[in-house]
């Protein structure tokens, strides 16, 4: 089976084929660059330059699959949540390819395409225990199957990755500030502030990290004449050694409520093995390394899809839309698009016969 996946529920308009030996087939992705200005992206922005390149998109991706599109036996697309210019944008292209081809269309949960990709990449078996971490989402999960995930705990405010890009903006490095900061940490004393680590004492397993983006804020005033964060005059030195100590901090959240969340994961599925982390976060080095030892001490296997396919990507879209096919999980050409959808209301619609073993 082929499947052709669309993403554009956010600034990447991108499109994958792959099929079920885990093959991508063709890929390709164009990240707007059209935000830098504004340290953000523009909904607005967005969905017009999804629409400008949404064409050529595919046409690229068919191209370096030496595929036509009626070799293809299923669309899927990036339904939502996400801006919903841009998601409607995907969504419309898909349903067009699907209705001229004859051809299955599959809304998918941009959440469950980076929860899948682990699947693809590193064969990882259900039930398995993901930390999500992106731009907009902070989740801890156990991933049970297709469509059946249970969410053990959730960011109670910003994302982590929007904390990075918020520290890395007042800090002037620009945008998307995750590499920003990973970059100029290199250089930093991860000890020399001290930063909160909220919710440490909640007894549970959500995250927050506005407050521990406020810390941060107040350290870059004190370095203001009038402590107004414009006039604050920062040395190399210190900007490195906030972004050291900031990404240590998160790290440190998000290691001690996955422990939290292990004892819950083992105590329902004994036979788990896999700690997988996903997102456009999960493509940070260091925090990579931090959750490899906390596996290696947990005796789990720790698994994360390669760097380029933690951003956003047409190869989760078209991933998901497989696991989902060979299911007989498809949706009608009605389906609307969603800018929220929780992952863990994702119920399965369909169940078929054969499929990818877990």
């Amino acid at each position: 089976m082929i499947v052709l996946g669309i993403e554009s529920s956010c600034d990447e308009t991108a499109a994958a084929i792959v099929n079920d030996q885990r093959q991508i087939l063709g890929e390709c992705v164009l990240t707007q660059l059209e935000h830098k200005p504004f340290g953000g992206v523009v909904p607005e922005i967005a969905a017009r330059a999804h629409l400008d390149h949404i064409e050529d998109i595919l046409a690229e991706t068919f191209k370096k699959a030496r595929l036509q599109p009626q070799d293809i036996d299923a669309v899927a697309a990036a339904s939502g949540p996400g801006l919903i210019g841009g998601v409607t944008v995907g969504v419309m292209a898909a349903k067009s390819l699907a209705l001229a081809l004859g051809k299955p269309f599959i809304a998918i949960n941009h959440l469950e395409g980076h929860a899948l990709t682990a699947r693809l990449t590193c064969n990882v078996s259900y039930p398995y225990l993901l930390l999500l971490v992106s731009g907009g989402h902070c989740q801890i999960l156990i991933v049970k199957n297709v469509g059946d995930f249970e969410r053990l705990g959730t960011t109670i405010d910003d994302a982590a990755g929007e904390a990075f890009d918020k520290v890395a903006k007042m800090l002037g490095l620009g945008y998307p500030g995750g590499p920003m900061i990973e970059k100029a940490a290199t250089l930093g004393n991860d000890s020399r502030f001290v930063l909160p680590r909220p919710l440490q004492n909640s007894g549970d397993c959500n995250l927050s990290f506005s407050g521990l983006k406020t810390a941060v804020r107040k350290i870059i005033e004190s370095y203001a004449p009038d402590n107004n964060i414009e006039h604050a005059i920062l040395p190399k030195q210190t900007v490195a050694d906030i972004c050291a100590s900031f990404q240590k901090a998160v790290a440190d959240s998000l290691i001690y409520k996955l422990q939290k969340a292990l004892v819950c994961y083992r105590q329902k599925y004994p036979e788990g093995q896999n700690l997988v982390v996903a997102g456009g976060v999960a493509a940070n080095t260091y925090l990579r390394a931090r959750l490899q030892t906390l596996a290696a001490t947990e005796g789990l296997i720790f698994s994360a899809p390669p760097v380029r396919l933690c951003t956003d990507n047409g190869v989760m879209i078209a991933w998901a839309g497989m696991e989902r096919a060979l299911r007989g999980m498809f949706d009608s050409l009605d389906f609307k698009p969603r800018p929220r959808w929780p992952l863990d209301t994702n119920a399965p619609k369909a169940a078929g016969a054969g499929g990818i073993k877990a």
